[in-house]
């Protein structure tokens, strides 16, 4: 299948997998095995947002955002919608009636390599949303392109129902298969963090949790008192 295919059903991690991801947040997942990260030219327009769903995967024109309409007929709660364009655009594909449309579908937010304008009235709907750019130029409606391939957003490859977590940190995308096994890694690692958090609070340094004096004297690096004769 190609450009011009809308697939209507995909399949999706289970809810309570997705609900923990989104619990570790974007820099835990990461570490625990979800290397996709997008770059970091996909920022979010608000401060303090952490989703996690399914990805609805929409591929555009650039500048033409028909393809986004057509996706909010196949959104399901908790999904995020992930749009890419098939050359650069900056144009403003996403705006407030966009996201009231979504929202409606329970849709959980944007991740979007493109634009997005409208942003004072989606930071006020509390949409969260991670674009490339801010920018108010108008959008057409009349080319084709697909909903529900695999697509690629900013450089990495988005398969629909993958599961994406965004938050300040940014924008991580585990493959559906693996979303169960990272979760389990990730809550793992969270355990051995507060363990070294109580360490550091009672005064013990991370060159010691960490090993990181046999390091450095590894690398040669020698500790003098002063450098003063």
């Amino acid at each position: 299948m190609a450009h011009g295919t809308i697939v209507r059903t995909i399949r999706r991690a289970a809810p309570d997998v997705i609900a923990g991801l989104k619990a570790v947040g974007v820099a835990t997942v990461h570490e625990a095995g979800a290397i996709s990260l997008l770059p970091p030219e996909i920022r979010p327009i608000q401060n303090g947002a952490r989703i996690a769903g399914s990805a609805v995967t929409v591929s555009c024109p650039p500048g033409d955002n028909l393809m986004i309409h057509a996706a909010v007929d196949v959104i399901e709660p908790g999904d995020v919608l992930v749009v890419a364009t098939t050359s650069p655009s900056p144009h403003g594909m996403f705006g407030e009636l966009l996201a009231v449309s979504v929202t409606t579908r329970g849709c959980h937010g944007l991740v979007i390599d493109a634009g997005v304008r409208d942003v004072a009235d989606l930071r006020a709907m509390e949409f969260p949303v991670w674009a490339k750019t801010i920018h108010a130029a108008r959008t057409t409606k009349s080319g084709f392109g697909s909903v529900n391939l695999p697509i690629l957003c900013a450089g990495v490859t988005i398969r629909p129902g993958d599961v994406v977590v965004a938050d300040d940190d940014g924008v991580a995308v585990i493959e559906r298969e693996q979303a169960e096994d990272v979760l389990g890694a990730a809550r793992l690692r969270l355990q051995k963090e507060e363990q070294t958090r109580s360490r550091l609070a009672a005064g013990d340094l991370g060159l010691d949790i960490y090993g990181f004096r046999q390091r450095l004297a590894d690398l040669g690096v020698r500790w003098v008192d002063t450098l003063e004769e």
